[in-house]
């Protein structure tokens, strides 16, 4: 987002909360908007719109139809800067959150939470947000070799460790591939699908929840390193 633009900075509002009975309520949801909607006057922003309400939905996943919706407004440059009351809309997850941060800075959008200091608009934010990501990374990688060492050992007693992956490298780094790219675990499946690639099993039909489980292998953590 350029700062020498002379076009107000379109805002994308994104509300959610955590169970139906708080939807049907309106609880919280009109004080996400107030926030959002202060915050954009304050600045002179355009709120283009208020997007979420993903009821019920956890917000340990990105696969939520609301936020789904709202990036795709904002990687087609249709806004310049997703706003949040407060963080844990978009995720309590520190790994989710740093993967939309990753995700705005390589589309070149920016995010902002109220209540956590994260703004990227501003250098202060922009800080916090790479101490996040970094934390997020040392974490990835503290977890990874913690895991190699626990293999590691129990190879060393003998031990056999699951089941020999049946997936080819090239399937499992596609997977991986997209996956950093921002495609959905549910987009994924169906490109698969329909260039008929066969499943771990020898199956020809993909879902979430074994593209999930490709992602969180072995194979597929080698790839990433």
């Amino acid at each position: 987002m350029a700062t020498t633009s002379t076009a107000p900075v379109r805002a994308l509002g994104y509300v959610r909360v955590s169970t139906d009975e708080q939807h049907a309520s309106g609880a919280g949801l009109s004080a996400q908007r107030a926030a959002i909607q202060a915050e954009a006057a304050r600045r002179g922003w355009d709120l283009v719109e208020v997007v979420g309400e993903d009821a019920g939905a956890s917000s340990a996943t990105l696969e939520r139809t609301g936020l789904t919706s709202a990036l795709e407004v904002l990687d087609r440059g249709d806004a310049d800067v997703l706003v949040v009351a407060k963080l844990d809309r978009l995720s309590r997850s520190v790994a989710q959150g740093a993967l939309i941060m990753d995700r705005a800075k390589r589309k070149g959008w920016q995010l902002v939470a109220l209540d956590f200091g994260l703004d990227t608009t501003t250098p202060a934010g922009e800080m916090v947000a790479n101490v996040i990501l970094s934390t997020s990374q040392y974490e990835r990688r503290l977890i990874g070799q913690r895991t190699r060492e626990a293999l590691a050992v129990k190879r060393s007693q003998g031990v056999r460790l699951g089941r020999p992956q049946v997936l080819p490298d090239a399937v499992v780094a596609r997977i991986v591939g997209e996956h950093r790219g921002g495609r959905s675990m549910s987009a994924i499946a169906r490109g698969l699908d329909m260039d008929r690639v066969p499943t771990a099993r020898g199956g020809a039909r993909w879902y979430q929840s074994s593209v999930s489980k490709v992602l969180r292998s072995q194979a597929a953590s080698h790839i990433a390193e």
